[in-house]
């Protein structure tokens, strides 16, 4: 016997499993609430007992921070290689290593964890909510807050939040693919069953599941782990599946790592061929392999995302992940619902038009009664936003709907796109009452007035949004579910919405087009509405494909179609995932925007889903990024805000991959043609901390207008065509350095290293003024002051060490002025053939550049609904997730 008073009675229920075997009153009973539900009072004190509805708590955490900063091979290289010198007692060359990491893994650290905690705070301020009944009273309660016995309203989009015994369905059917695996929606009843499996439980709802179709309620029997969701999420590892940025950098240090360990290898082969001494072959080796890799990559990512990320909480755009930012950048189609987007989202009644002999306040009544919650609690939440605009329009207030009795309703989905009631006025027969889109209406009258098509077809040209109202007796009917009862139905009018454009919507459409942003229109609404919309944005219209049309398409056919199409009207949600899934399909990076239950599965399949933080909640998990305002401005900010970090990220990487390449590659020949070092294993360290210090205020540079008109992408082929042109004429000089300090300066070891390291080091520092943009001659595009400050104070330093101190201690030895002014000379010759290369190297690519192609990472399903209930503290839910199934 189940004892209600236990302190926490939902334990004795036990799974949902033993709930579902009993009758929804027992349950109710053992659980110490009722279908008024908890009192405020229980709900508080049975928080404090159970806990959050959290499957797991996260914050952000400085270990596992610090682990992401240390997995790179990079990293790994620079250690193995400290440990290295250190074993052989060379300390010099261990401690600038252990400076590289230190800086290295301490920047990537700082600026990661500043970012993951200014997105906890951001995340903070977002709630997913569910609708509850406590005291008697519908209310929005945030899901951790959750507890058992809670009474929990369903409705379409609502993702079920617990586990839940149902006492109440109006046609209720649910997705459980999430745990199930089971493609088709489950329908739901209250009668309890035998559950030997999850897919028994018809009276039930899991958490996590969301509802298709239909209404219900239902307690919650199990919170938290103690879900069946729970049990499967707690059991999985939170590692996030890599987006395209990340692998891209992950293919670029592989890169990096072979070319390392192919040249070492040789050039150690190639010493001990010699007779040099082993452990000094080895040294030189390990320093050149530390040479030609990018040291300071993860710090460069790290701090470009973070300020990336900081920059976007400023605008108000909540990235989940800081490497979606990137990803972001690589939007250049954006499929958008047009309400809240390019409308005000501010919908409001306009009037009620009848045809035939019925009455405006005939059409405006029935309209009240055929809502998906009872109209005769209008202050209940939960409603859609047409019916709430219904109820606050005029002649909504003295509309008689209290004197009618709502015997059964079938709630508005977007497969059947029309709400069914059936209502009854003591006295009289019942009636049946039907509203919804007039090509789902209209189908199901007899006889249409004549003049319905005109009236319709005048709404359409006003831009209203329109619902059809129809009727008709049902004498002894008590219940629906029958498809007839929907038949042989009376036009009775129409009701029509107002939804004003936006102000600032076309500059932000204007905005996009400038990044080369193609922006396309998927609504549910007529294409009337929207093709008048688009003209009043004073956009061209490529073309209208409706959802009937779509459907009449094949693959091959729709991306035809959809290529051209700049408006898709009347769209079911499966349609418009169709629709994302064919255009990605033509190598488009493709943004989906929407906010609604029918936008989640076209949120799934896009490559950046995008919503807005008061969506509701599966279209909020299907998301990538979040706007707090919903405006394409907005939106236009993070496009440019990606690209802007890509492009730098990218200055970095060909930095590496020219000059550094080039000096190593340098140092590879001499050491097999001199007799001696051409550069102590110190040294090159030093050269190679310098350099990649002057490189750390590359994520504060400026980035060129016509690099942001279009995405890039990781493109290895180019970048490797890159070191094989620009590391060359890198080479090409530093062998003319050589031949400088043998045959006219006569230099001694000693000389010739200091001489070729400030070469190296001013060669390889100043290139990044040539590299960082495309325009010829760069003194044309203007480098952010930290870059230019950085970079000049490198070269002086790297200048004055030989005159220095510590020249001694370093290997070094102070030259003659002649080989300084001659090294002047040298730069200037250096930029102007880099400069030349750049101009051949650019157009050549720019003519054979292949179209890219994309990979999205596959996230696991259920780690991702997962993260709805992610608790950060007792009253917050943290909105992070792996990227949806693509």
């Amino acid at each position: 016997m189940i004892d209600a008073q236990a302190a926490v009675p939902a334990s004795a229920v036990g799974p949902v499993r033993d709930a579902a075997s009993r009758e929804a009153a027992e349950v109710l009973t053992a659980l110490g609430s009722s279908a008024s539900g908890l009192t405020a009072e229980d709900a508080a004190k049975r928080l404090q007992q159970v806990g959050p509805n959290a499957v797991r708590g996260h914050r952000a955490r400085p270990g596992r921070v610090l682990l992401r900063q240390v997995r790179s091979p990079i990293l790994i290289l620079l250690f193995a290689t400290a440990v290295v010198s250190s074993f052989v007692g060379e300390g010099v060359e261990a401690a600038i290593i252990a400076v590289i990491l230190l800086v290295s893994v301490g920047l990537g650290f700082v600026n990661e964890f500043r970012a993951e905690r200014a997105a906890d705070a951001l995340h903070d301020r977002l709630r997913h909510t569910a609708i509850v009944i406590r005291d008697g009273r519908r209310g929005r309660v945030d899901v951790t807050e959750l507890v058992p016995g809670d009474v929990v309203v369903l409705s379409v989009g609502t993702v079920v939040p617990a586990d839940l015994r149902l006492v109440q369905v109006s046609g209720l059917a649910c997705d459980e693919s999430i745990v199930t695996g089971e493609a088709a929606a489950v329908a739901k009843t209250t009668a309890a069953v035998a559950a030997s499996g999850l897919g028994d439980l018809a009276c039930c709802a899991l958490m996590g599941t969301v509802v298709h179709a239909g209404a219900g309620l239902g307690v919650v029997v199990a919170t938290a782990g103690d879900t069946e969701f729970g049990r499967i999420a707690v059991g999985l590892a939170e590692t996030e599946p890599q987006t395209e940025f990340q692998r891209g950098l992950g293919r670029f240090s592989v890169f990096l790592l072979v070319v390392a360990l192919t040249l070492t290898s040789v050039i150690f082969v190639a010493a001990l061929l010699l007779g040099r001494p082993l452990l000094e072959s080895l040294l030189f080796s390990l320093a050149i392999a530390v040479g030609i890799t990018p040291q300071l990559l993860p710090a460069v990512v790290s701090t470009s995302l973070a300020s990336g990320s900081r920059a976007l909480a400023r605008r108000r755009v909540l990235v989940k992940r800081m490497v979606c930012i990137e990803d972001l950048g690589d939007l250049d189609l954006l499929v958008t619902d047009k309400t809240g987007t390019l409308t005000t989202g501010r919908i409001a009644f306009d009037r009620a038009v009848p045809v035939g002999s019925a009455s405006s306040d005939d059409v405006l009544l029935l309209g009240l009664l055929a809502t998906d919650t009872d109209p005769a609690a209008p202050a209940e939440v939960g409603s859609n936003a047409l019916d709430e605009a219904l109820r606050q329009g005029p002649g909504a207030s003295t509309a008689p709907v209290a004197a009618y009795h709502r015997l059964a309703v079938e709630p508005f989905d977007h497969e059947r796109r029309r709400c069914t009631v059936l209502a009854q006025v003591a006295g009289s027969d019942p009636v049946v009452v039907v509203k919804g889109a007039p090509e789902s209406v209209l189908p199901q009258c007899d006889g249409t007035p004549d003049d319905a098509s005109a009236v319709l077809a005048r709404l359409y040209d006003d831009g209203a949004r329109v619902v059809a109202v129809a009727s008709r007796p049902a004498p002894g009917a008590a219940a629906l579910g029958d498809p007839a009862t929907e038949r042989g139905l009376v036009l009775r009018g129409f009701l029509a919405f107002t939804d004003a454009v936006k102000p600032g919507a076309r500059a932000s459409l204007d905005r996009l087009a400038e990044l080369g942003v193609e922006v396309k229109i998927a609504t549910g609404d007529g294409a009337v509405v929207a093709e008048r919309l688009l003209m009043q944005l004073g956009r061209t219209n490529g073309g209208t494909l409706t959802g009937d049309a779509i459907d009449a398409l094949s693959d091959p056919d729709l991306a035809e179609a959809a290529r051209a199409a700049s408006i898709f009207a009347r769209v079911s949600p499966e349609q418009k995932a169709r629709i994302v899934r064919v255009l990605r399909k033509r190598g488009r990076a493709v943004g989906f925007l929407g906010d609604g239950v029918n936008d989640a599965l076209a949120l799934h399949g896009a490559d950046i889903g995008i919503s807005v933080d008061s969506a509701v909640d599966v279209a909020k998990d299907a998301a990538d990024v979040l706007l707090l305002e919903k405006d394409l401005g907005v939106l236009a900010d993070g496009v440019t805000e990606g690209r802007r970090i890509f492009a730098n990220t990218i200055k970095y990487v060909l930095m590496g991959t020219s000059s550094n390449f080039g000096n190593m590659f340098s140092a590879s020949v001499a050491s097999v043609v001199l007799p001696f070092l051409p550069m102590l294993p110190g040294q090159i360290l030093l050269n190679n901390l310098l350099y990649d210090s002057s490189q750390l205020a590359i994520p504060s540079d400026h980035v060129d207008a016509e690099q942001l008109r279009a995405p890039a992408h990781w493109d290895i082929g180019a970048i490797r065509r890159f070191m094989l042109l620009f590391g060359p004429i890198s080479s090409l000089f530093d062998f003319a350095t050589f031949w400088l300090m043998l045959s006219v300066l006569q230099a001694a070891p000693p000389e010739f290293r200091s001489g070729w390291f400030i070469e190296s080091i001013a060669t390889q520092t100043l290139i990044v003024f040539a590299i960082r943009t495309r325009r010829v001659p760069f003194l044309r595009s203007r480098a952010s002051l930290p870059l230019t400050i950085a970079a000049l104070a490198v070269v002086a330093v790297g200048t004055w060490l030989p005159f220095s101190p510590l020249a001694g201690v370093l290997g070094f030895t102070p030259l003659p002025a002649p080989f300084l002014l001659a090294l002047v000379g040298m730069v200037v010759a250096y930029l102007a053939l880099v400069e030349a290369a750049k101009v051949w190297y650019y157009a050549r690519l720019a003519r054979s550049a292949p179209a890219p192609t994309r990979a999205r990472a596959y996230g696991h399903r259920v780690a991702r609904r997962a993260s709805r209930f992610t608790a950060r503290s007792p009253r917050s839910l943290r909105l992070r997730r792996s990227p949806a199934p693509r």
